[in-house]
């Protein structure tokens, strides 16, 4: 089973085992939510299912979104209703990908620990590094998906929500940790939300740096030092992650669990739940 990281190499002995498996295209682009079908449609892994942020991770308007903010989940039972609809089943391996640096494959990751399915791992160094291995590719909208039942399991990733996030404000066993760009999290500038800022106290670290120069993520010792300088004695176990929307902020979570720091928690609504009460705190530096 895999449950972090998948490589290329280890993805084509998966898939010439035989075993179940199923592949994920992620793909998103933020400011053209179009883009990913696009792109998907122009060239794909061999196999894979296409798995949008808009129309599948997400549960815009939804009386029973299990968050808020720009991208709020779907229920833990109409996830699991798409998934069986796309045929994936409970004994699946399930691999997930994009093209841009596992910014939106690690929502899905996230989605299925939530789920209570373990087995699911981001393929390092996504589609690039697929095609770049020889591995198989298709174009066009992919084949029909033959329904399944997917049953919902004991979730093994942590939600929680502004109201905890807040009460816990400036507590020692508490650390958030923002995966915006530096600018944004300063409040600088802000392109997507009406206010600009970070959660008092936070700590910024900006989703693309638990990648190399080639797309990959860091090796697990340099993941850790990286982390272990950035909370400089604060306990990783206490770290809530967050970002713009719920999305971005993965990587981090993802790179800790890598890294052997534990996996952490998610505040899914992110900054823009965060700054939409009027009533929160917010800071600027």
């Amino acid at each position: 089973m895999y449950s972090t990281l998948i490589s290329v190499a280890q993805l084509q002995t998966l898939r010439a085992s035989g075993q179940p498996l199923m592949v994920f295209d992620c793909s998103f682009e933020l400011m053209q939510p179009t883009g990913g079908d696009q792109q998907y449609l122009e060239k794909h892994l061999a196999g894979a299912v296409r798995a949008d942020l808009d129309r599948h991770l997400s549960a815009h308007g939804a009386p029973d979104a299990a968050s808020a903010g720009r991208h709020p989940l779907p229920s833990r039972e109409s996830f699991a209703r798409w998934l069986g609809s796309v045929g994936f089943r409970p004994e699946m391996q399930a691999v997930v990908y994009d093209r841009q640096g596992a910014n939106y494959a690690g929502r899905l990751w996230w989605m299925l620990k939530w789920a209570g399915h373990e087995a699911v791992a981001l393929l390092d160094g996504g589609l690039q590094a697929w095609v770049a291995a020889g591995g198989a590719v298709e174009t066009g909208p992919g084949t029909e998906p033959c329904p399944a039942s997917f049953a919902l399991a004991e979730p093994t990733a942590a939600l929680v929500d502004a109201d905890s996030v807040a009460a816990r404000l400036g507590h020692p066993g508490q650390t958030v940790l923002d995966a915006r760009a530096a600018p944004r999290f300063r409040g600088e500038v802000e392109p997507l939300d009406p206010v600009a800022g970070h959660i008092p106290g936070a700590l910024n670290r900006p989703f693309g740096d638990n990648l190399d120069a080639n797309g990959f993520f860091k090796n697990p010792a340099s993941l850790k030092a990286e982390f272990d300088a950035l909370l400089a004695g604060r306990d990783p176990a206490g770290v809530v992650h967050h970002c713009g929307s719920g999305v971005s902020a993965l990587p981090n979570l993802i790179a800790m669990e890598v890294a052997g720091l534990g996996r952490t928690a998610l505040y899914a609504g992110s900054w823009s739940d965060w700054c939409s009460e009027p009533g929160r705190p917010v800071a600027q530096s």
